[in-house]
């Protein structure tokens, strides 16, 4: 299969390109690549650098793909909100164009889009569920949602669309990020020998990196009927912030001092993954014991270093670095 990842250079699409490339498709990756090149060496890899916006660009590498997998956003709050009419403009502006062509023009056969599990907003439900009403509280997940309501508009049963709603992803990556919870805690511990956690209580769910990569794998396998204009949560383990820190001290060996704070964000849900397990019989195969400890092994053989200060770990302070508009 010839298989298109959008935003494939990030965090998650980088190692799922290369799970791809190991199962013999056919990859591109279009991107920015502000990070630059992930380390991927490959006859049947593609890379291609510009700009979702820029439709004549990414129009033309559309084409002659079988399936566009789609991560290309500003990824998470803090730097959505750095500089929202870019997040608007990356997020969701160009979104409804390229899922006309990629349907209309281009002939795409299956459309797989990355929206988050933040769309859900806070939830008193005890597990919240696909079927939910969604309570985006920021611009980031209020136009995830937005999208989400593009894409199933457009499918048909020859544009077949899923939607993943991941919960917080974890662990290392050839494009590393250290500004998502548990990358952080687990930073801090190893080298500061210290947490600071941000309230305690909110709960958050969060999934091995090695498990998202597999979840993009498991849909792209599935039965068309199975997937068409689904949507499934992916997130296993949701416990709270005070929660995630023990884990990790545990995995660093029970010395880490830990120190709380006040906060004003509130944000809490506890994601069921029951349907991608039910319809999709997908269950992790990892967690986040094990995303620490591929952490605390780079962080060890120096692959990771200088990891307070190398923007290239920390998206808002890469995007601040670069001026990006």
């Amino acid at each position: 299969m010839k298989i298109l990842l959008i935003g494939g250079a990030g965090y998650v699409g980088s190692m799922l390109a290369r799970k791809l490339l190991e199962n013999e498709h056919d990859v591109s990756i279009y991107d920015l690549m502000i990070y630059g090149k992930p380390n991927l060496n490959h006859d049947n890899l593609d890379f291609i650098q510009g700009d979702i916006r820029d439709f004549e660009k990414l129009f033309k590498t559309v084409m002659g793909h079988d399936c566009i997998i789609h991560l290309a956003c500003i990824s998470n709050d803090p730097s959505f909100e750095l500089n929202p009419d870019l997040g608007k403009s990356i997020n969701y502006d160009c979104f409804e164009p390229l899922i006309k062509f990629c349907k209309n023009d281009a002939g795409i056969k299956k459309f797989i889009f990355a929206s988050s599990s933040s769309v859900y907003g806070i939830k008193k439900e005890e597990n919240v569920t696909e079927n939910l009403n969604l309570e985006p509280l920021t611009d980031y997940s209020k136009y995830k949602a937005m999208c989400e309501d593009v894409l199933l508009k457009y499918t048909s049963n020859d544009f077949i669309t899923t939607i993943l709603r991941p919960a917080t992803v974890c662990g290392y990556s050839i494009r590393q990020r250290l500004d998502v919870i548990v990358n952080i805690l687990s930073n801090h511990a190893f080298h500061n020998k210290k947490m600071i956690i941000n309230g305690g209580s909110q709960k958050r769910p969060n999934i091995n990196i090695k498990d998202m990569v597999l979840a993009y794998t498991q849909i792209l396998n599935s039965s068309h009927e199975l997937i068409n204009g689904e949507i499934f949560n992916v997130g296993f383990e949701n416990h709270t912030l005070d929660q995630l820190a023990q884990i990790v001290n545990e995995v660093m060996g029970g010395n880490i001092k830990i120190e709380h704070k006040d906060t004003d964000d509130n944000r809490s849900y506890h994601i069921s993954s029951n349907k991608i397990s039910k319809v999709l019989n997908f269950y992790p195969s990892y967690n986040i014991k094990e995303s620490v400890m591929s952490l605390i092994e780079k962080f060890n053989d120096k692959t990771l270093f200088n990891t307070f200060d190398n923007n290239n770990y920390f998206n808002i302070k890469k995007m601040m670095e670069i001026n990006l508009k």
